[in-house]
């Protein structure tokens, strides 16, 4: 059996255990079974979670061998003890995959596992995560990401998406699959962590950028210029690019191409409109430009976000 340990610490949050429930539900689909669960900590006993309640674990130690050993996240980063990230640095020499669940990450990177790696985290920590560790490739729009023998996840609940994922990898694609229906969830989920909405991200506090951020969304086929925008907000447009940037910390032009991109994925994923339909309607203008866009912010083109989206309805 592959052995995985889900490694917690004080105050970590129960949702992490959710990505275990992947495997308990894996053993039930193969005969025999294939995981041996074990719940890890530094000194093992009581270990208290962020809702009060307590887990009952094991104490790690750095001579035992694991398949997967995976980094339970809490709510607020803090630093980890010596002990752990000594376990944590010494664990690619015993594991075959070493992982973390939202910001968990912080705890490999302290280790150095991610030096040179790609990965992801919560997108709120994400900018935190690159300038604390800058020899980590932080990719924040990513629901999970596997470089090599390291996985990482965003937020709590992308922790199951990544379960999936290594399940998928040892047992195959039905295995995976009969598990996201068991559990209601998708088998891939579409999208990155900017599936939030991009006029919530921006959160204009005034009513005249409001009214101008309102404006673009229900004109995304228009040119959009500084102009335009300001006009609808009742503002010169020097004093519209000011007043913007201090109350979303973006240009006019970065937060309307948010705003395209947001209605042009959604476009992709829920409708079956030819994508120049799609550049145009979304003020793109052409489907090359657009698909530049996708390329920046998600990293794939429209047709890959859009068959991703119908494989995950089929399964």
């Amino acid at each position: 059996m592959q052995r995985i340990g889900l490694v917690v610490s004080p105050g970590c949050s129960p949702i992490s255990l959710a990505a275990m429930s992947v495997f308990e539900l894996a053993n039930m689909l193969t005969d025999p079974p294939t995981y041996d669960l074990h719940v890890l900590s530094e000194r093992g006993g009581q270990v208290g979670t962020s809702l009060g309640m307590s887990l009952t674990t094991e104490p790690f130690n750095a001579a035992d061998a694991y398949d997967t050993l995976i980094i339970a996240g809490g709510l607020t980063v803090e630093s980890a003890t010596p002990g752990l990230i000594d376990f944590v640095r010494q664990a690619p020499k015993h594991a075959r995959r070493v992982a973390s669940i939202c910001i968990g990450a912080f705890v490999l990177a302290e280790a150095g596992i991610l030096d040179q790696r790609r990965a992801t985290t919560h997108w709120f920590y994400a900018r935190d995560m690159q300038k604390q560790f800058p020899k980590v490739k932080v990719d924040e729009d990513r629901i999970f990401v596997n470089d090599g023998p390291v996985w990482t996840s965003a937020g709590m609940t992308a922790g199951i998406d990544l379960a999936l994922a290594m399940v998928e990898a040892d047992l195959g694609e039905d295995v995976a699959r009969n598990i996201a229906k068991k559990m209601v969830v998708y088998h891939r989920r579409a999208g990155g962590q900017s599936q939030f909405s991009a006029l919530l991200e921006l959160a204009p506090k005034s009513d005249r950028i409001q009214k101008a951020l309102a404006f673009a969304r229900d004109n995304l086929q228009k040119p959009l210029t500084v102009n335009d925008l300001a006009d609808a907000a009742s503002l010169s447009p020097r004093q519209f690019s000011r007043a913007f940037h201090a109350e979303t910390g973006q240009s006019p032009a970065k937060a309307v191409e948010h705003l395209r991109l947001e209605a042009a994925r959604l476009m992709m994923e829920q409708s079956r409109h030819p994508i120049d339909a799609v550049a145009q309607q979304t003020g793109f203008a052409d489907r090359d430009r657009m698909r530049r866009a996708f390329l920046r912010a998600y990293g794939q083109p429209p047709q890959v976000i859009r068959r991703n989206a119908r494989s995950q309805m089929d399964a």
